[in-house]
């Protein structure tokens, strides 16, 4: 029996039925759903709906649903249920009898549907922040085990200044625990109980709104129906925050693509992660980099589509708003099994450390600390850039690089150069030059791996005192 069909005479169109079902897709919601009804029974209990008897068969018939469906998806293989609410429904009054029908008093599956999803958003952010702090955890100890490796740094795609290798890495923690805390942010303005809000208007019965709010761990209820039966805020923020760490985990990929061509030699693709060619014998392929790539892009698609599926809508509920949910399941499972992925691959990728030192050390990557040693000796700095410009020019025509120039030389372009100019164009003193918080000086990036352990370790402590 359908929940709504006492108002028809006629029996929906067979293709129509079928078309419009969504519980091909929202079952996933099962265990939320009966968490929600669970939290409903004990509020129509205390609204004197249910007997004491009647709220305890009913809670003991939810459980008994969770447990078949963790027993056997096949259990979830129904071709009549409508949706997930329609499911869990039929589902009761098999278990316990026409008592069953009592759950639905004084509620509607607008405001069902709108608690489930704030409830799977919730639950799926704090398994994305332990997913976060893991990789993030990876990336860290391999800036660590980096030590004081170096690695040219580019700006427009051109070699620019020499860096540490961790300090590289630390680049994509920063981005990813940024996401984390978007996250966690958004996860904070969603942690509010829809359940009372009715179909629109708010509940019909007297129940306890806080109560149903603090047995489902929610900080407290909505404070407009209205609203709360329409509002997919949540899902649009949510899937928005996620398609910012798809774009980071896109560029991580594109970078490690670029690394790991010939043309460049810094990164050795893990086997374990790689795939060949089947024309080419001598290929591996980086295929999860490429899939990572490409699957950010439906994550970005699925953030346009819920904004474009929302903004036409008057309020309240609308069967449009069924179809958010793919594009939120979508964007979910993607990162979901994304993240594990590269973490796993950043474990197993190898650096050729003797390729990038070498290319930190060519290409006038010391020129700016040259142009500092000019500034420490008082040479205004706009100067100090132009003379260690012509200093280049005059290298480019010899081909050589700045250390390669006679002193004497140099003094004709400023007689503030001297024999320690050399020393200040080593690797070592290029690095040691950048010495404040957030550069690249060994120091600086020591302090920056504990500050970082510290950051992701928060974060790991809170994702897993809300799981």
């Amino acid at each position: 029996m359908k929940m709504w069909s006492g108002r028809f005479r006629q029996p929906l169109d067979p293709d129509f039925e079928r078309w419009q079902r969504s519980f091909s897709f929202d079952r996933r919601l099962l265990k939320c759903e009966l968490l929600a009804s669970n939290a409903h029974a004990r509020a129509l209990k205390a609204a004197g709906i249910l007997s004491s008897d009647e709220l305890i068969s009913i809670l003991r018939g939810l459980r008994q649903i969770g447990e078949k469906a963790a027993e056997s998806p096949a259990f979830l293989d129904d071709d009549e249920a409508e949706d997930v609410h329609h499911f869990v429904e039929k589902q009761l009054v098999t278990l316990i009898g026409e008592t069953g029908y009592k759950l639905h008093s004084g509620r509607s599956r607008n405001e069902q549907i709108a608690t489930d999803l704030r409830l799977y958003v919730r639950a799926t952010i704090d398994q994305l922040r332990q997913e976060l702090a893991e990789l993030c955890s990876v990336l860290a100890d391999r800036a660590e085990q980096a030590a004081d490796a170096a690695m040219p740094a580019y700006t427009h795609l051109q070699r620019a200044e020499p860096v540490l290798l961790g300090h590289w890495l630390l680049a994509y923690v920063e981005m990813f625990l940024r996401d984390a805390e978007r996250l966690a942010d958004c996860r904070k303005r969603l942690n509010v109980c829809p359940l009372g809000s009715g179909a629109v208007a708010g509940a019909t019965l007297p129940l306890d709104r806080g109560l149903m709010a603090d047995t489902l761990g929610f900080d407290g209820a909505t404070a407009n129906s209205i609203d709360a039966t329409s509002d997919r805020d949540f899902v649009i923020e949510f899937v928005n925050a996620l398609s910012l760490l798809a774009l980071h985990l896109s560029r991580w990929a594109e970078e490690m693509i670029l690394f790991s061509s010939q043309e460049y030699s810094f990164v050795i693709l893990p086997e374990a992660y790689s795939t060949g060619s089947s024309a080419m014998p001598q290929k591996k392929n980086p295929d999860l980099l490429e899939l990572v790539r490409g699957k950010s892009g439906r994550i970005l698609g699925n953030a346009t589509a819920l904004m474009v599926a929302v903004k036409g809508l008057p309020l309240a509920y609308n069967k449009d708003l069924q179809e958010t949910q793919e594009p939120l399941f979508d964007s979910s499972d993607t990162l979901l099994q994304m993240l594990p992925l590269v973490a796993g691959w950043m474990k197993a990728v190898d650096f050729n450390r003797e390729r990038m030192l070498q290319a930190a050390q060519t290409g006038f990557m010391n020129a700016w600390a040259g142009a500092t040693y000019l500034v420490k000796r008082g040479v205004p700095s706009r100067l100090a850039h132009e003379r260690i410009g012509k200093a280049v020019q005059m290298c480019v025509e010899r081909n050589c690089e700045l250390q390669d120039l006679p002193l004497d030389e140099l003094r004709s372009l400023s007689p503030a150069f001297d024999q320690d100019f050399y020393e200040s164009l080593n690797l070592a003193s290029v690095l040691a030059v950048h010495d404040v918080p957030g550069g690249t000086a060994p120091s600086r990036v020591r302090n920056a791996i504990s500050i970082t352990r510290k950051k992701i370790e928060s974060l790991r402590e809170e994702a897993h005192a809300h799981a």
